[in-house]
């Protein structure tokens, strides 16, 4: 990508549609189901809330409930992972059996413990059985909860909002959290749930399979009246899905006024979304925002004009999206990995710019994202380019991207000290893998970089910050107790003050917070730090 054309992405006003549209195709592959599956159930929602008589209001809150109903799911992959093995695996049988009922619970025994030696998956066994059941059981309410945030934050509409927090809610009252039965769920939760269960119906068996589930299901999981529709009307609201540009029509179907982001908001919106991506795994946390900020001080170093540091800062943002298709079992995993397992990792840049790249808006931010991990000596990932095929934002966001990887820690290692990072970024500058005036560039941004840190929101002591950040990470009470030499009491008090002042129930919504607050990633480094 040549620079020049860079700085189109700020001239162009973006639709959130596209951006939302865009994050979706990774939410499927978070639930092993191929891409352009959330597409089709938003399509699918659409016609159904068209034949149900809906205005265009309503249908434009159908629209982004659609889109964005599963987009808190992958915020506790790291806790699903612990307890199933492979979460992405573990949450593809979703669709297999009505989610509660007998079957789809021994169905979800049987990953406990999954990948997993036989001593300790018994062990597992049995602290599921104490307390562990408890904390999956709570999981989906907690999706819905996060998924009303990113609305909040993307400044989508009250009725958006109160429609994801709903979209776990059944029409028999036996949903999450169980608060809302029959029409007191919003109708575009009850139309976008059943949506979502009809494509996945639809693609694996047909259209009399898509009816058949409506029937099953119709007066339990399913509204009556639409379940009635469905059966009724199969044919014409689930026409031509197989042979339909299913991106385009979803972008062009967007009922109402076009929302469109540009300037400041849009690069809200991109940070709204590279923080919820973050929450996949602990050991990400904050990771896009660091980076790109570093990458931005690092190109405005090198002397690239204020829109081309302005994309490039917007590609450290979406650069991590990808990971939302590969599995917590192997972004997680404190042992070396295996081969199969690292083809997987391999994949994530690819995935980020299939996500982005057919918005005519974000496709240069994919551009420069796809290559970060590329190395000049051709031993990088996804294409194995080499030299002069790694273009020069890419460099430095590699740059900025490895270095701040190096700062944080890892299941495998701690983080490194901001010396012992730069000298393994030096010697890959010798070893031939990567460019001599990106790592220094990145490297004098580090070491100007001032504390982010701000002390004490949501009236928070220094101590209860030291608890909060280690808690984010998925640290357990005894391990925070022995790295703060506090008792694991005196940890488990500082932890119910926190989540009570933050009114955050789990550690991916603290994570949030943190974030959100400038706790995480740790504070910047000094000059002084510089190698």
């Amino acid at each position: 990508m040549e620079l020049g054309v860079a700085g189109a992405t700020d001239r162009l006003h973006v639709r959130l549609a596209e951006l939302v549209a865009g994050l979706s195709l990774g939410i499927d592959l978070g639930f092993g189901q191929p891409m352009e599956h959330v597409l089709r159930q938003c399509l699918i929602a659409l016609r159904l809330a068209e034949v149900l008589g809906l205005d265009e209001q309503q249908r434009a809150v159908v629209y982004y409930t659609a889109l964005l109903l599963n987009v808190g799911c992958h915020s506790d992959a790291h806790e699903q992972a612990k307890w199933f093995g492979d979460d992405i695996a573990s949450k593809a049988i979703k669709y297999d059996h009505d989610l509660k009922s007998l079957r789809m619970a021994a169905a979800g025994m049987r990953f406990l413990g999954s990948g997993y030696p036989p001593l300790h998956r018994f062990r597992l066994g049995i602290e599921f059985m104490i307390s562990g059941h408890r904390e999956v059981d709570g999981m989906v309410e907690h999706h819905a909860s996060l998924a009303r945030t990113l609305a909040e934050q993307l400044e989508l509409s009250d009725e958006v909002v109160e429609a994801l927090g709903a979209a776990y809610e059944r029409w028999d009252g036996r949903g999450w959290p169980r608060e809302l039965e029959g029409e007191q769920v919003p109708v575009a939760s009850r139309v976008a749930q059943m949506a979502e269960f009809v494509e996945v119906a639809h693609r694996m068996g047909g259209v009399d399979a898509a009816k058949e589930l409506a029937r099953k299901r119709r007066g339990k999981q399913f509204d009556p009246t639409l379940a009635d529709l469905l059966d009724a009307e199969a044919d014409i609201i689930l026409a031509g899905l197989d042979t339909t540009r299913t991106w385009d029509a979803v972008i062009d179907a967007e009922p109402a006024l076009a929302i469109l982001l540009s300037g400041e908001r849009f690069d809200a919106a991109l940070l709204a979304i590279a923080n919820f991506v973050d929450l996949k795994s602990p050991y990400f946390l904050g990771h896009a925002r660091a980076v790109s900020e570093l990458a931005a001080e690092a190109g405005a170093g090198v002397g690239l004009d204020e829109a081309d540091v302005r994309t490039l800062r917007r590609a450290g943002l979406v650069l991590g999206f990808g990971r939302l298709g590969v599995s917590n079992a192997i972004w997680d995993k404190p042992s070396r990995l295996g081969a199969g397992e690292w083809e997987r990792l391999r994949l994530y840049p690819y995935v980020t710019e299939r996500m982005l790249r057919q918005s005519k808006a974000l496709a240069p931010l994919a551009a420069i994202a796809v290559q970060h991990r590329e190395r000049l000596d051709g031993s990088g990932y996804p294409r194995g380019l080499s030299g002069g095929g790694v273009s020069r934002p890419a460099r430095i966001l590699g740059a900025a991207d490895a270095y701040q990887a190096m700062r944080e820690p890892r299941p495998h290692r701690p983080a490194l000290s901001p010396g012992e990072a730069a000298v393994e970024l030096r010697s890959d500058v010798k070893a031939g893998r990567y460019d001599a005036e990106a790592v220094e560039a990145v490297l004098g941004a580090a070491g100007h970089r001032v504390s982010r840190r701000r002390e004490g929101p949501a009236g928070l002591t220094p101590r209860e910050i030291e608890v909060l950040k280690l808690l984010a990470r998925g640290i357990s009470n005894k391990e925070i107790a022995e790295r703060l030499v506090i008792s694991p009491k005196t940890v488990a008090s500082h932890a119910e003050h926190i989540y009570a002042k933050i009114n955050a129930p789990t550690r991916a919504a603290a994570g949030l917070f943190a974030m959100q607050h400038g706790l995480l990633p740790e504070e910047g480094f000094p000059a002084s730090a510089r190698a």
